[in-house]
């Protein structure tokens, strides 16, 4: 490979050659991929890298996409995935999507036709444009090796300013065989806007006249400094403090302001409160369907509570809620400017509404006490093992399904950056997910939690976690249906099942053809010595939960859910 042109003068290199010395200047550390012929160019420039820069070469694109999501909400920088031209880019397009609604700066590279072949309908073509349009920031096609570092260098910046996420790039083939002398761009910077002292001014003025308010926190961009301000405020003004859905993490679960989480499965008395708020301080937060109950704990387009709204895109802010005080700003950035709301009050303030921050602590503790389960394995008592006996820095994945509202519920999350789950509701999402954390973080646990029908859409990342060394613990919570839709019809549909059953394989037998350590539990009695036997396997594990179908939910069965809908009906 050519010397980079940042030594010196600028020389001729390929398209594919600028291309990853662009990756490199904008400090990627790993990118994901299933390979192709259409880009055969950068995997070439790839290989002279691949001790700071190391390839994972998955098993299909959707596997290589949720990786590189994930690695995005982890580090924060995007993360970087490679996929071929048509199949390959549709398959990957999961990833992209999730990137979108869960706000993670991510940029999937994708292989097109030569320039000299576009718009023949050629072999694998897609016009990526109109195909990513609504699910990415930007979407481009990079048609002269000369302009790579500027496509790229602007690809980093729009995933990573105001609200983060994904971007798609299109290489057509014979751009990055084209040779061109062009000088690398430099690394690029992020840009996020702030809150004005006027605004944490006004913010100071509405918690003094609040009388049960709510800080809301969520989104995707917190770090270890941004957690402890948002914390010392809510300490300092006495205020309870919900996670939006799947973004449990950004506040500490153990702390005695935390009340609970917004989302599916949510505490029906939290939902009470949520109604009941005279102010709601959302930050980070988008206010979507699923933390909000389908749009109805806040009415469009005027809350009954009074609004703050934080978020770092401008485009949000009033699309579905109006807010009486919209503040475009980074949650890291608004984090900082915290120390800035008048605090003269604030012991007189957190007097006031001590009685109902703790009356909402104590309706999240009851709420963490489970009921008893049909069959012999309790999937609510084994997540509550995990959070007694795993360290607090376990990074934890799930993809979609009802197994994981018991993960949500029972399981603690301490520390920043330690889940990982696809608000989204993409199914598949955990094991790659689990893969990439174990990639990032090989000296912490990893744990994935994956219903049977969810572990059957990636399972066989299982393969790419062997090969390069991940070591991910990952749970198939089997009840042989897709659980959620089976629930959904019999709440619309009673006793008429239909197309939700599943014959599955051994899970364990496939586990271990994969390499993996691998055993089947099926009594809660068993899980403690499976878990520590999984822990000490030093290899990627898969423990196989067998639950009673009947298990649904952690508050309702199955019959009793059929045998409401049939009294309605009748």
């Amino acid at each position: 490979m050519q010397a980079r042109s940042s030594a010196g003068a600028p020389v001729a290199r390929t398209g594919g050659q600028i291309l990853v010395d662009q990756l490199v200047v904008h400090g990627a550390t790993r990118a994901f991929c299933v390979p192709g012929e259409s880009f055969l160019a950068v995997l070439d420039a790839l290989y002279d890298v691949r001790d700071t820069l190391p390839l994972v070469v998955c098993r299909q694109e959707g596997g290589a996409a949720n990786m590189a999501e994930a690695w995005g909400k982890l580090t924060g920088a995007p993360g970087i995935a490679f996929a071929t031209r048509g199949p390959g880019a549709t398959n990957a397009s999961i990833g992209v999507h999730t990137a979108f609604q869960d706000s993670t700066p991510m940029i999937l590279f994708i292989g097109q036709v030569g320039t000299d072949f576009v718009d023949r309908e050629a072999f694998q073509e897609i016009d990526y444009r109109r195909m990513f349009g609504q699910m990415a920031k930007w979407v481009a096609s990079i048609d002269r090796a000369d302009r790579i570092p500027e496509y790229v260098q602007q690809a980093f910046h729009v995933a990573t300013s105001g609200r983060p996420g994904p971007v798609v790039l299109a290489l057509p083939e014979d751009v990055l065989t084209q040779m061109a002398t062009v000088a690398d761009a430099r690394p690029y910077v992020r840009a996020q806007a702030s809150p004005s002292a006027a605004q944490m001014s006004r913010l100071g003025e509405m918690l003094a006249q609040a009388h049960k308010p709510l800080l809301l926190v969520g989104g995707s961009r917190w770090d270890a400094a941004s957690r402890t301000a948002v914390q010392g405020f809510a300490h300092q003004f006495g205020l309870p403090v919900v996670c939006a859905w799947r973004h449990q993490d950004a506040y500490d679960n153990t702390d005695s302001h935390y009340i609970g989480e917004m989302g599916i499965g949510t505490n029906p008395k939290l939902a009470a409160r949520v109604l009941e708020s005279d102010l709601i301080i959302a930050v980070g937060v988008r206010l979507g369907e699923m933390t909000t109950a389908g749009y109805t704990l806040l009415e469009s387009p005027t809350p009954r509570q009074t609004l703050v709204h934080v978020f770092p895109g401008a485009e949000e802010l009033g699309r579905v809620f109006h807010a009486d005080l919209p503040i475009v700003s980074g949650t890291i950035e608004f984090a900082a400017a915290l120390s800035q709301v008048p605090n003269a009050q604030a012991a007189t303030l957190a007097a006031r509404w001590k009685g109902w921050r703790e009356a909402a602590r104590s309706d999240w503790t009851d709420w963490r006490v489970p009921r008893a389960q049909p069959g012999t394995l309790s999937y609510p008592e084994c997540v509550l093992h995990m959070d007694e006996v795993l360290p607090h820095d376990t990074i934890v994945t799930n993809g979609a399904g009802n197994f994981a509202t018991p993960l949500h519920r029972f399981y603690r999350l301490r520390q920043h950056k330690t889940q990982l789950a696809p608000t989204s509701g993409a199914m598949g999402y955990g094991v790659p997910a689990a893969v990439a954390a174990a990639l990032r973080h090989p000296d912490r646990v990893v744990i994935a939690a994956a219903g049977d029908g969810d572990f059957m859409m990636t399972g066989q990342e299982l393969a790419t976690a062997v090969q390069y060394g991940a070591k991910p613990i990952v749970l198939v919570i089997n009840n042989g249906m897709y659980g959620t839709i089976r629930m959904h019809q019999e709440r619309e549909y009673p006793a008429r099942v239909y197309g939700t059953a599943l014959k599955n394989p051994d899970f364990v037998a496939l586990a271990k053809a994969y390499g993996c350590y691998a055993e089947k539990v099926t009594e809660t009695a068993q899980f403690p010595a499976a878990l520590a036997r999984a822990r000490a396997a030093g290899t990627a594990a898969l423990i196989e939960l067998v639950i009673d179908p009947q298990a649904i939910t952690p508050t309702q069965t199955l019959e009793e859910i059929r045998t409401k809908a049939l009294s309605t009906k009748h």
